[in-house]
């Protein structure tokens, strides 16, 4: 298990396996599909094991709550990470997005933000982050409105 310099077991990098969930009927509530942890951009080392070859999804702190299937639509066959450009220091977040695409065989990214003018800035810093790292990722930014619903 890896450790950080801060020495918080909760910022231990970590694979969660789980079963197929399309084969499964769940009369109670939907597993998660989370297949790591940390999840926050600030505690994802650009060396996880898990970042090689994957699917990323960049989604706005907010996004979870606003839309109710987010594990579902936008979690499942990703690796997440996640940030607030309003409330965070985000002055590390285009070198450290940079590091993790340029260190892997990123094969996709996806960013999830909200209607709201400060989420814009998540989509701007993965464009960068993108054109820093000198490769050519696929890059699908999903909007969500406040009310829940996908925009267009």
């Amino acid at each position: 298990m890896n450790t950080l310099a801060c020495g918080c077991p909760g910022a231990n990098v970590r694979t969660i396996e789980k079963p197929e969930t399309d084969a499964v009927t769940y009369t109670d509530s939907r597993p998660s599909e989370l297949r790591q942890w940390p999840t926050q951009l600030h505690l994802v080392p650009p060396h996880a094991p898990y970042l090689q070859n994957a699917h990323l999804l960049i989604a706005a702190d907010c996004v979870p709550f606003a839309y109710a299937d987010f594990h579902k639509d936008f979690i499942k066959g990703r690796v997440l990470v996640n940030a607030c450009p309003k409330l965070d220091d985000t002055s590390p977040y285009v070198e450290k997005l940079a590091a993790i695409i340029a260190q892997n065989d990123i094969q996709s990214i996806t960013v999830t933000i909200m209607e709201v003018p400060c989420c814009r800035g998540m989509a701007m810093f993965a464009q960068q982050a993108i054109a820093q790292s000198g490769k050519d990722v696929p890059l699908e930014v999903a909007l969500i409105g406040v009310d829940g619903t996908r925009k267009a």
